[in-house]
């Protein structure tokens, strides 16, 4: 079990607008870059607060209810999703994580991805969900921006990096996630092992019941405690290699109590093919930040 002894930053970003440029540059917009930085480097994970006007409540709980309707299918037609791209087919009694099922669903807000799994899980379709999965995987890539955004910001890096950053995040997989009760309810049981996203951020927002850890850089599992409402920010593997190792790519799992089935769903931005990370020079420095990757070529 993890401990609560250290806190995760929480910060709130109530006060800015996704997908709104000029709101850049106040000294207010400086602050919190910096304190997206420092949370980075220290954690590689946050919890964002944002207004419920801006991501609505009942946006969240749309999203529930219609991932619980989906995990309800029969198991012939929930495998019946099957994807080229790793970890995005239908998985369930894997027993590496024997508690979890999973589906991705990639660039959700796009074109008719959403529209072609939801045409594949019911017969009659499922406008409702489809339209529901595709609004907030757009405002939670939208989310991955503003993100991206504070931390060039909180280097003080030129704004060309901008563009350069964003190609990090160029394709996304939209991840939902049931896991089902242990069996034996009073043991904490771990229903993902322990790992780090490859990928370049990953934000999650999950139901009433937690159980997602994180692993401190003094080794140490933090149990967080997400406040309803509340979205994870985490630093991906791809993200720490462009920062030249100044963030932190926070090992992370989630463990199970009790007789409450956790839903949760994420998305996870990834660079497109064929791009290369390149360290900005100046996240480079001969004695403190030695360069630790030559390019990277995906």
């Amino acid at each position: 079990m993890g401990s609560e002894n250290e806190m995760i930053p929480c910060l709130d970003f109530s006060k800015y607008d996704l997908g709104v440029v000029d709101q850049e540059g106040s000294e207010e917009w400086k602050k919190m870059s910096k304190k997206v930085r420092e949370a980075c480097e220290s954690h590689g994970c946050f919890i964002i607060m944002y207004d419920e006007n801006k991501i609505p409540k009942n946006l969240c709980e749309n999203m529930f209810i219609g991932m619980k309707d989906l995990f309800d299918l029969p198991e012939d037609i929930k495998r019946k999703h099957i994807s080229s791209t790793p970890f995005s087919s239908y998985t369930s009694d894997d027993p590496k994580i024997p508690l979890s099922q999973t589906f991705g669903i990639d660039d959700a807000s796009l074109g008719d991805n959403a529209l072609a799994f939801t045409n594949l899980m019911w017969s009659q379709g499922n406008p409702t969900f489809c339209e529901t999965m595709k609004t907030m995987s757009y405002k939670m890539l939208e989310l991955h921006s503003l993100v991206l955004k504070m931390i060039i910001d909180g280097y003080g890096l030129p704004k060309q990096y901008t563009s350069t950053i964003e190609e990090l995040k160029s394709r996304s997989s939209f991840r939902l996630m049931k896991y089902k009760v242990p069996e034996i309810n009073k043991d904490y049981e771990t229903a993902l092992v322990s790992h780090t996203d490859k990928n370049t951020l990953t934000t999650l927002c999950q139901n009433e019941v937690q159980g997602l850890e994180v692993l401190t850089k003094t080794n140490q599992w933090i149990r967080l405690n997400i406040p309803q409402g509340g979205f994870v920010v985490i630093v991906g593997d791809t993200l720490k290699a462009w920062s030249n190792c100044r963030l932190h790519a926070a090992a992370h799992k989630v463990t199970m109590c009790g007789d409450k089935e956790r839903y949760s769903f994420a998305l996870f931005s990834v660079p497109k093919k064929d791009v290369k990370i390149e360290v900005p020079h100046e996240l480079v420095e001969d004695k403190m930040h030695p360069l630790h990757y030559p390019v990277i070529q995906l």
